[in-house]
This record gives C-alpha cells, structure tokens and sequence, in this order.
C-alpha cells in the first residue's frame, strides 16, 4: 500500500533540505571568500612595503636612480622569490633572444651548454666553424665567467643570456681547463641551427639531436628519410647534451616516428591532467636506439622516454637529468616576458621522471677524459656509441 504524507509535512521537508543546502553554500563561500581576503591583505601588505621602501629611497638616496633597471630587478626579483630555478624574469632583448631560439635563429657563440652541478656552465658541444670553435673552447670546459660577471651568481638562465647578444658584439669567456683558467674574446654572430645532424654507420642511421626548435622537426625528418633511402636497418638518436626546448617539436618528431597514441600529458597545479599531443598510425618501423646521459634534460627525456615507453626503442647511456616541468612564457606589456613553470608533462606512460631522471637500459659510463672529449669520439672511440650499435646489430 502506498503511504502519503501531508502537505504540510512535505514544505517542511523542502524547507530542511534547503537550509542544509544553504548552510553547505554559505560554509564553502566563506571559505573562498575567506583565503580571497587573505590573499588581498598579502598582497596589500607586499605593495605596502615597496612603497615604503621606494619613498625612502628616493628621499635619501645619493646617486641617479636608473628606471629601467630599478623596475627589471624589481620583476627580476619577484619571480626569483619563487625559489623555481625554472622560472624567470626576461627583459626586452632576453626575450628577443628567447624567441629567435624556438624558431631556430641564434646570435651567439655557438656552444651548447649546461648546469654544472657547481652551478657553473659545463660546454657539452662546440658547433663547427663557430665563434666558440675559433675561440677555441671545446665539449668538458667549464664556463666560469662572462665579462666581468660570476656565472654562479649569475644563475643558469641568466648566464645563457648573458651568452648571447647583438650580432658582431664581443664577449668576454673565461673558463677552466684541467684546473687552468683562461679568457678569451668572441664575436657573437647570427646563426640558424636546427639542432640535426647526421650520417650513415656502415648500415645504421645516426642522428644527433642537440636541440627543440621550431625548425628541428623538418630537419628530423629529412635525415631520417634520407638515410632509410640509403637502406638504413636502424637508427641511433643521439640525445647526449641534449637540454630539451620545445615541446611540440617533440610531439611532432614522435608522431612522425610513432604508431597511434597518447603522447604527452600535463598535469597542472590543480592536479588535472589533460592529454597534449597524440600519434597518428603512420610510423617507422625500423628498431631504435636513444643514447643519453646526465646533461639529457627536459624535453629531450621526454623524446628518450616515450619511444621506450612505446616499446620501439632502448635506451643506452646514463641516467639523464631529471626535469619534468614545463615553462610557460608570459609576454608583458612593455616587452618583456617572464617564463614561468606551470605544469609537470608526462610521457605516455604517464609516470613523471622530475627530480629522478630517466634510466638507460644498458649503462655505459665514459670516463672524464672521454665526457670532455666526446665531440671528437666516434663509433670506434666511443663506448655508448660503440653499444648501440652493438643492441641494433642484435637485432
């Protein structure tokens, strides 16, 4: 038998329900609005303090105030708050310069560098007939000084900038050598460069990649049919002192390489994840092999860790670098920009490699001499190189 109740009894009801439901909106609202007027004061109380401390300044202060470089440090140091060594704060003709790399246009020195865990630069790779070369700089030497200033202080980002500059301006290098210091002056120049290049090892493809442009992946795809028109039976990428770059250069050389599927994720500070970039089912069906090592960071893990990932390739060499986040730059008013990291990406496993690192499948550690030398070693003197080739020819 159906059972009725009152009408009354049902507004009374409807009545509890909506109290319940307006005291559950009203807690969250309070919340929000709560860590909203929070954040407010914080940010009253940090503009307060610059306020004070411009008035002060600019009653007391004894020299000429420079505008322009007052407000790139203050931008400068804000994002240098973070404590991100990821992030940072570009000025006009940083920003140029950060832009002319992603398409693949350069003034430098041409040496591909990176973080030393002294926090000084190590020179990974000096490109052929380049300032740096004349300069005589070689893969192993460590950049301790740029002009006049500390490259440790200076800080990686800034000190790859300070790297770079006007077409036919001079820099000065300092660096060390077996524990010997010298300085040498360099005429930075215009350079386009997209990171490729390669060659046949008897039946085997080899490809070097030492960057992420936005020109790379014509170049990548050229070399690879290229060699597969010479017969090639496998191919070795080389991602030794590869510091990464962009990503969609990489999902479009993984598309070109890969069958359908997922290629990279990101996970963003709400710790959504949304898929980026995914395969078509054109592929190479051809066995791979990645070399890497330490100084293999970033963009160019993600390329080593999605062919493993996709079982077409293994990887030789040493554990790389460990950085799996992205930077996102933000291009301000005035021209400037500030490169901010805003999310971990993922290869297709999904699993991150921040902070761990990507580990080879076979393990083969140069010596010192050989790391600082391995610009001039090649498939006799070189003993990662010497493996791949050993795991393809299994094969």
């Amino acid at each position: 038998m159906n059972k009725k109740i009152s009408l009354g009894a049902a507004i009374c009801f409807m009545a509890i329900a909506a109290a319940i439901s307006f005291i559950v909106t009203m807690y969250y609202s309070l919340n929000i609005f709560n860590s909203k007027v929070a954040n407010v004061s914080e940010r009253e109380e940090q503009y307060a303090k610059l306020a004070e401390i411009d008035t002060i300044i600019r009653n007391n202060y004894l020299g000429e105030i420079d505008e322009e470089a007052l407000m790139d440090s203050l931008a400068d140091g804000y994002v240098d708050g973070l404590e991100d060594k990821y992030s940072v704060y570009m000025n006009q003709e940083e920003y140029k310069q950060y832009q002319q790399q992603n398409a693949g246009e350069l003034i430098g020195i041409g040496v591909t560098a990176t973080l030393d865990d002294s926090g000084y630069l190590e020179v990974v790779s000096v490109s052929s007939e380049s300032p740096a070369e004349a300069g005589g700089l070689m893969a192993g030497d460590m950049i301790i000084r740029i002009d006049d200033a500390d490259v440790l202080a200076m800080g990686y980002e800034n000190a790859i900038n300070a790297i770079r500059g006007e077409d036919g301006t001079v820099v000065n290098i300092t660096y060390r050598r077996d524990s010997e210091e010298y300085t040498v002056s360099i005429t930075r120049k215009r350079v386009k460069d997209s990171g490729i290049s390669y060659r046949m090892i008897d039946t085997l493809g080899y490809v070097q990649i030492q960057d992420f442009n936005a020109t790379t992946p014509a170049d990548f795809e050229y070399a690879v049919n290229d060699m597969m028109s010479q017969g090639a039976t496998g191919l070795i990428f080389d991602l030794r002192g590869n510091g990464g770059g962009l990503v969609s250069s990489v999902a479009e050389m993984l598309d070109f390489l890969l069958p359908e599927g997922d290629l990279v994720s990101q996970t963003n500070s709400k710790k959504e994840t949304t898929v980026l970039y995914t395969s078509d089912s054109d592929c190479i069906d051809l066995p791979m092999v990645c070399l890497m090592n330490g100084d293999t960071a970033s963009a160019a893990e993600l390329f080593v860790c999605d062919l493993r990932d996709f079982q077409v390739a293994e990887l030789v060499g040493e554990t790389t670098y460990g950085k799996g986040v992205m930077q996102t730059a933000f291009p301000l008013e005035d021209g400037s920009a500030i490169s901010l990291t805003t999310a971990y990406y993922n290869p297709a496993s999904g699993v991150n490699y921040h902070g761990v690192g990507v580990k080879p499948d076979y393990e083969v550690v140069l010596t010192a001499e050989q790391k600082q030398n391995l610009a001039n070693l090649d498939e006799n003197t070189d003993p990662q190189l010497m493996k791949a080739i050993s795991v393809l020819k299994s094969k």
